[in-house]
């Protein structure tokens, strides 16, 4: 199958130019194709998954991807999916962000695979070096007013107001493509649906800067589609904000649940979305899905496939390990590290390094409200340390029930965790 047949089928392809002529295009020569990401974070989210891994799926094709970090585009801001003014970043906080994100990139593409290696870009380069002068009288003349209102990027924001910066967004990322296609023989972009306005004013200046200097002039492009749950809520947040790919913002743990709990409408749709894995088992898995939902084998496969892809084969594992520790209530079994990152979010506090009566700490970490209900939680079976069930009143918390010398997991009930760390 060819790589828009298999875009196809995935339901990942939302708007495509010249349909026709890119498949001729992309099965007659290895094509560069790029797609950017504007450093307005110090990592990306899971939102930027779907356009990143369809870099990747083109290099898997034979194509030549290139990742453009947007240091230059990321000091202006894109209006396009948004009804207010991005706020500016300073340029050492955009460069840094520049820099992590293109760490990230290289986890998800490869980078040193010949002749269709992955290539990893800054717009910065150009833009910084480009004076206004230049960039009104080479590129901007090429726009009429009217070319640019009539963009849903800009519609969309003529009710509340744009500023002359966000206005100028679609110039610039058209000067993008155009300087690709001079300096890489780049000649297709791909990106979100709402980039489509910006993506074909990049051909349109490539289209009026090289028509009659060159035998050909052509450029492509192809959008993927806006990605909803099925339960109307935006895809990529969770109640503790969004699922980030750096692993110290959203833990590998926190990463590995996240797919995990993908509701059942979802979890076909995404692993078509997300993962590498092919139709047939994608069929197989869609079956197991109306006939043995209980089993949750494909919400199991997709957290495998993008906990590994995003982090590691390693990650995956303790991922795992996490999430079979607080099903069995095994803590004792987890380290320190797998303690702090299944425990994240859960209340915590701070005692020094010596022994300390149960009944005490159950008040005074707010686990139980007093001395008297702590009494009868401990009584009738219900605290658990590190997963064991303690009923001795006069128990006392010790070296030997700290988690690398450093936790202890209090348990209260059923579901109720708290976080006992030693300084």
């Amino acid at each position: 199958m060819d790589i828009l047949g298999d875009l196809r089928q995935r339901g990942l392809i939302q708007q495509i130019t010249d349909d026709e002529g890119l498949n001729e295009h992309l099965q007659s020569k290895v094509v560069t194709l790029y797609c950017g990401f504007d450093p307005t974070a110090d990592s990306l989210h899971i939102g930027h998954l779907v356009p990143a891994l369809m870099l990747k799926r083109f290099q898997k094709a034979g194509h030549r991807p290139i990742a453009l970090i947007g240091g230059g585009t990321g000091l202006i801001g894109d209006p396009s999916g948004r009804s207010t003014e991005r706020s500016l970043n300073e340029l050492e906080v955009v460069q840094g962000y520049s820099e992590k994100i293109k760490d990230q990139l290289a986890n998800l593409l490869d980078f040193d695979k010949g002749e269709n290696a992955a290539v990893a870009r800054n717009n910065y380069e150009w833009l910084s070096a480009t004076t206004i002068i230049e960039f009104l009288r080479d590129t901007g003349k090429h726009f009429s007013i009217n070319y640019m209102l009539a963009k849903d990027s800009v519609e969309s924001r003529l009710e509340n107001g744009i500023s002359f910066t966000e206005f100028s967004y679609m110039i610039l990322q058209s000067l993008d493509f155009l300087k690709l296609y001079e300096k890489e023989n780049c000649t297709l972009q791909i990106g979100g649906s709402d980039q489509w306005g910006n993506i074909t004013a990049g051909m349109e200046l490539i289209r009026r800067t090289k028509s009659g200097k060159e035998e050909e002039a052509k450029a492509y492009g192809l959008t993927v589609p806006l990605i909803t749950k099925a339960d109307g809520t935006k895809f990529g947040k969770t109640a503790g904000g969004a699922v980030w790919l750096d692993g110290k913002k959203t833990t590998p743990y926190e990463f590995y649940q996240f797919w995990i709990n993908t509701d059942d409408r979802d979890v076909i749709k995404f692993i078509k979305y997300f993962t590498f894995i092919d139709h047939s088992e994608i069929a197989e898995l869609a079956v197991e899905m109306e006939t043995a939902p209980e089993q949750r084998i494909a919400h199991r496969r997709l957290a495998e496939e993008m906990t590994e892809l995003v982090h590691s084969k390693e990650a995956l594992a303790q991922a795992q390990k996490i999430t079979e520790a607080l099903f069995s209530g095994e803590i004792q079994n987890l380290n320190g590290e797998e303690i702090e990152q299944g425990f994240k979010d859960v209340p915590s506090i701070t005692f020094a390094r010596e022994e300390k009566g149960l009944i005490d700490i159950l008040v005074e970490a707010n686990i139980s409200p007093s001395k008297r209900q702590a009494r009868e939680d401990v009584q009738n079976g219900a605290v658990y340390i590190n997963g064991n069930r303690q009923q001795d009143l006069t128990y006392k918390i010790s070296s030997q029930d700290r988690i690398d010398d450093a936790f202890t997991i209090i348990r209260r009930g059923k579901k109720k965790y708290f976080l006992i760390r030693f300084n």
